[in-house]
């Protein structure tokens, strides 16, 4: 389909501009070819405002909004005021003019400072993408809700907020090494010397979103009921309204990589559906043993981008169990932490291309499942 190829060279172009980050822009056009929402983790000045900026622009004729919430944010300043002439006849209408209800990309930063006096339109909005207030009901066009903090919410009341975005995606300062490619990239974006941005339209996205709905998932409905029941046995909570909705995601993989049915490798997506961020590797390590079984094509790039583990960072994640198991405090709920952690962590080693240190590492990893099944 030609929205697929349109659709491929914005998410290049963006790739292009922000270094490091493919990884998120990938996952941002599963989220618009899903039509689900994404929520990004990390810290100020990793690029989360700009990336998103950066993809709307490419929403030919589409409209932007984005907005920093704090804890005092009121209604109008989301959604648009009350029309004075409107209110001066009696009626209650909303001038919503460059405001979230008539934008096709929203990003809202610091989502989690949501008060309760915009909590309600905004679940409305994410989940059902319809905005109400009073008496005025209204469809919105948005494409995608992108939602970005620093931290994730602890107030359980805001638990609910952050399950209105299936995606979740850490967004971290870029290695080192990729500095150099960093600042040429951003040096050329303030100072606009750059080939025309390549765009797509949002009727052409709305397309993609239906043909997404027609992808046969039964290939993988085996493999995916199993996997989301181990996940749920790993104590990562997978509700049945957010497993159907996760295989929007599979579908939308399938889709960009020129296919009509699913196969194994599309539940890489599962790897972004965490809670906490100690679940992130976990998820990773259990999807990526299921993912890795496939030999049918094409798959989607970011299922083969799963990064070849270091020695040295395996040995470092065993040396703090060690020394986890050491304390006397450690619980039961903690030490079945544990073995989730060393389950993954076994998992990599056996990606080690060297065989003295995988062997090493390996043989490190049998002592500490002795050390834990013995205290049990």
């Amino acid at each position: 389909m030609e929205a697929i190829e349109k659709l491929k060279s914005v998410l290049a172009y963006v790739k292009d501009s922000f270094v490091g980050k493919d990884e998120i822009i990938d996952l941002l056009g599963i989220g618009l070819v899903a039509r689900e929402n994404a929520f990004l983790l990390g810290p100020p000045g990793t690029a989360k405002s700009a990336i998103v900026r950066q993809l709307a622009n490419g929403v030919e004729g589409g409209k932007n909004f984005e907005y920093l919430l704090t804890r005092f944010t009121e209604p109008n300043e989301i959604f648009g005021p009350f029309d004075i002439r409107k209110l001066r006849e009696g009626d209650l209408v909303t001038n919503t003019e460059g405001m979230l209800p008539e934008a096709s990309v929203v990003f809202l930063d610091e989502i989690f400072n949501a008060n309760s006096a915009i909590l309600n339109s905004l679940l409305m909005a994410l989940n059902e993408r319809i905005f109400r207030r009073g008496k005025e009901t209204r469809k919105l066009p948005a494409l995608i809700f992108v939602g970005a903090s620093n931290l994730l919410p602890e107030d359980e009341s805001l638990a609910a907020l952050l399950d209105r975005f299936l995606i979740r995606v850490p967004c971290n300062y870029v290695d080192t090494d990729l500095l150099e490619s960093v600042l040429q990239a951003g040096w050329k974006l303030e100072n606009a010397d750059q080939i025309k941005q390549p765009t797509i339209t949002p009727d052409e996205l709305k397309s993609l979103q239906l043909e997404a709905r027609k992808v046969d998932l039964m290939p993988v409905q085996k493999a995916y009921i199993n996997l989301v029941h181990n996940l749920r046995n790993t104590g990562i909570k997978v509700s049945d309204r957010r497993a159907v909705k996760v295989q929007n995601l599979v579908a939308a993989s399938a889709l960009l990589s020129g296919r009509s049915s699913a196969i194994l490798s599309d539940l890489w997506v599962l790897k972004y559906i965490w809670d906490t961020e100690d679940q992130i590797e976990i998820l990773a390590g259990m999807v990526q043993s299921v993912i890795e079984k496939d030999s049918d094509g094409p798959a989607h790039p970011r299922a083969k981008a799963q990064q070849l583990p270091s020695a040295e960072e395996l040995l470092h994640d065993i040396e703090l169990i060690k020394k986890k198991l050491t304390e006397s405090q450690t619980g039961y709920d903690e030490k079945n932490a544990l073995k989730d952690k060393l389950r993954f962590i076994q998992n990599r080693v056996s990606w080690l291309h060297n065989e003295v240190h995988r062997e090493q590492l390996q043989h490190e990893l049998e002592n500490l499942w002795k050390q834990l099944l013995q205290e049990v």
